[in-house]
């Protein structure tokens, strides 16, 4: 399958650029990328084709700030700040994000859709489902957490890294950064496929050379505190999925996500760090596509386009 990138306006100045894999007659399913993440990035393409020819019609996107949809244009915040949540009166949240993401909906044509975001996107996607209940038709939240404090942190180890990190300035330099990362937060329990970090790297470095969008995004999920209790409001089938060797989200954020949201499924794979190893895709896929088909009505074609 091949698919075709596009960039639409979903409103307050933002746009994003998307894309579509799969039949657009089928039900529709949404994926949202994780921090500093674009859309190739957090969602493989050889994932994404295998999970439409099971019968779907996936979207998976840039968030704005990466990639190319529309970066913003005011200094990302120092370390110390991002801890604040941001400096700069045009900070957003991921409020702001979910807005954008209901956005894209719009424009597709999408009145409900199948919703589920990893890491980042795992919040983005869990305030889509708080914030605008009747858009999603089911979540999926995986490697994600709830922003309560001393829950889903990264290891001591991943924050250091994290904090001495610098831009890349060449191809190369990006490539090694990324394979430093992810041999550090991957799945230690599944074998490193290094030839996918380099050639996920490259297409990045080719796409989107700047690196502020990170510091931007990780203040928003800051700025947007603790949404433990936001999160018990949401009353759409949700499935929470999370690796037990997660050294970006502890696996505690897991847990504490499956609790807050009332009924909601936990599922821990053994082995997975934050990433998607290609060795968990069938697990990964089955969790997904099973969450879908048991919570799907059958008029959900009619529900869209």
């Amino acid at each position: 399958m091949t698919a075709e990138q596009t960039v639409v306006d979903v409103g307050r100045g933002i746009e994003l650029c998307y894309e579509q894999i799969g039949d657009p007659g089928d039900p529709p399913i949404v994926l949202i990328a994780g921090l500093g993440q674009q859309l190739h990035g957090s969602w493989p393409t050889d994932f994404v084709t295998a999970l439409a020819a099971r019968g779907y019609c996936v979207t998976r996107f840039d968030n704005r700030d990466v990639g190319r949809s529309t970066h913003m244009d005011f200094p990302p915040p120092k370390p110390l700040s991002i801890l604040r949540g941001g400096n700069h009166p045009r900070q957003y949240h991921l409020g702001d994000m979910a807005r954008d993401t209901v956005g894209l909906l719009d424009v597709l044509g999408y009145r409900d859709v199948h919703l589920a975001g990893i890491s980042m996107g795992g919040m983005i996607a869990q305030t889509v489902a708080a914030h605008y209940p009747g858009r999603v038709r089911t979540l999926t939240s995986i490697m994600s957490t709830t922003g309560a404090p001393r829950i889903g942190r990264p290891a001591l180890s991943t924050w250091w890294r994290l904090a001495t990190s610098k831009p890349p300035r060449t191809r190369d330099e990006a490539i090694r950064r990324d394979l430093a990362i992810f041999r550090h937060i991957g799945s230690h329990g599944f074998p490193f496929d290094e030839r996918r970090v380099r050639e996920r790297a490259a297409i990045a470095w080719e796409r989107d050379r700047s690196s502020a969008g990170t510091p931007r995004q990780l203040a928003a999920i800051f700025r947007s505190g603790d949404r433990t209790a936001e999160l018990g409001s949401i009353d759409v089938p949700t499935l929470v999925i999370h690796g037990d060797r997660d050294r970006m989200v502890n696996p505690t954020g897991g847990a504490a996500t499956a609790r807050a949201i009332p009924g909601a499924r936990l599922e821990t794979i053994a082995g997975m760090g934050h990433d998607l190893p290609s060795g968990a895709w069938d697990r990964m896929m089955d969790l997904i596509a099973d969450h879908v088909a048991a919570n799907d009505q059958t008029d959900l074609k009619e529900s869209h386009r």
